[in-house]
């Protein structure tokens, strides 16, 4: 059954958004009458189409485990790759995506085009999410730079391919209990020394994925995929 989120309610309907709609009726060619999965304040509906309204059947009952709360720190990155996080972290559960500007960034976004490209971005999240049948939309931040970081709080951790950094399984072992996770990802010429050296003073320690070495979009899902087995119950 086709998922979709909507964020405002008039009694015992859903109202779905000029987008939702077109999907429902152009892409899914569905009409009065059909069913849909409807996501309300995190909450699951069963709901019938009727005159462009999700109208409420039943509610389910979903339990909800507790689960690491995760934020991903990415560069700026060509569309492809960019919109392949997005949507792979958020199958992959990430909470809060956070792009940020590195010196080694490829790719300038101008001031004009920033708001349009967030929304983009957070539409890719939220096609996702309902694709893979979550119950919330993980939440893209305006662009920040690293500095911005430093009041941040969690268990904070950057990728390094330093022989000092230490190893993620040994960071495992060493802290098996975390409730939040930040993971700065550097971009495709890595982090400079100044930004490593800035996360370090600001608290972050820095880990090795071992001995290969991954693309840029390649890591996040890694890191992701690791800390889901880790937490899974």
């Amino acid at each position: 059954m086709q998922r979709y989120f909507s964020d405002k309610k008039e009694n015992e309907y859903f109202i779905l958004s000029e987008n939702d709609l077109y999907h429902i009726k152009k892409v899914m060619r569905m009409n009065d009458g059909d069913k849909i999965e409807i996501v309300y304040n995190k909450d699951l509906y069963i709901c019938e189409l009727e005159n462009n309204l999700g109208k409420i059947i039943k509610k389910e009952d979903i339990n909800l485990n507790k689960k690491t709360h995760i934020t991903l720190v990415i560069p700026l990155l060509k569309e492809q790759k960019m919109d392949l996080i997005l949507q792979k972290s958020t199958e992959l559960g990430v909470d809060v995506i956070i792009p940020a500007i590195m010196k080694h960034s490829i790719v300038k976004i101008d001031d004009s085009k920033v708001s349009k490209k967030i929304e983009r971005w957070q539409k890719i999240c939220k096609e996702a999410s309902e694709q893979s049948k979550r119950l919330d939309i993980p939440l893209v931040t305006p662009i920040v730079t690293l500095k911005e970081l430093k009041s941040i709080e969690g268990v904070k951790l950057t990728c390094s391919t330093s022989e000092k950094s230490l190893n993620l399984k040994n960071f495992i072992k060493k802290c098996p209990n975390y409730d939040k996770i930040i993971l700065v990802i550097g971009p495709e010429g890595g982090l400079s020394k100044d930004e490593e050296l800035y996360l370090k003073e600001i608290g972050f320690t820095s880990i090795s994925l071992g001995d290969r070495i991954m693309r840029v979009e390649t890591v996040p899902l890694f890191l992701l995929s690791v800390f889901n087995y880790e937490t899974m119950e």
